[in-house]
């Protein structure tokens, strides 16, 4: 499945052919460079290594600085396997763009990391509805979560109880996404739909086969 490596801009809208509304949002994706060839008689499989995004030269360890000098490069900011490419399509140092992967009407997958929360309560971060009222003296427990267990028998809390705790910052795949225009031009990718992260992130767009 191959695809390019993106960072979200942030959503929009347009209309379709029948009048109705649609929410997009737009994906800044590629140019992406070839930085690594993974070769099955030495690796034992093959894939391709893309990167995006620029980074410092100081926050940039040596080893990673001679791997992206091998490719003719700059450093990456963010790098990712891909493995749908064909064996002889690219080869190390190569640029790949929207528009050799993507074209308007196709189905992809989106992969990013949603926002973080920070730690939150069993309302917020399950949907728990609290105790109830504020009746008897409850002056504080409209928003607690309530018994997490028995007491004699099993005398602890089973693994996985839903309770307060960091939410967010999770890799999180949307699949089955529509491609409704690119602008090949600017390097921009408009998907149906709302894709997880926040504006400035980066996303993998991979095409659905």
């Amino acid at each position: 499945m191959n695809g390019l490596i993106g960072k979200k801009v942030g959503m929009t809208s347009l209309f379709d052919e029948n009048g109705r509304n649609i929410a997009c949002t737009v994906i800044e994706a590629g140019p992406c460079v070839v930085t690594q060839v993974k070769q099955e008689d030495v690796d034992g499989y093959y894939a391709v290594q893309l990167g995006f995004g620029q980074a410092k030269e100081k926050n940039t360890t040596q080893p990673m600085m001679g791997h992206f000098k091998k490719a003719g490069t700059g450093p990456k900011a963010k790098l990712v396997e891909f493995k749908g490419f064909d064996a002889v399509e690219k080869s190390l140092g190569d640029e790949v763009r929207v528009e050799e992967i993507f074209a308007d009407g196709d189905v992809v997958n989106a992969v990013g990391v949603t926002k973080g929360k920070g730690f939150q309560g069993v309302v917020k971060r399950h949907g728990f509805a609290g105790v109830g009222d504020r009746t008897h003296g409850q002056h504080n427990r409209e928003r607690a979560p309530g018994s997490i267990g028995a007491s004699s028998f099993p005398s602890r809390v089973f693994k996985g109880m839903r309770m307060a705790g960091r939410m967010g910052t999770q890799r999180v795949k949307v699949r089955n996404l529509k491609v409704v225009k690119v602008f090949p031009e600017k390097n921009l990718l408009l998907v149906r739909g709302a894709i997880p992260g926040h504006n400035g992130s980066y996303v993998i767009i991979e095409k659905n086969s």
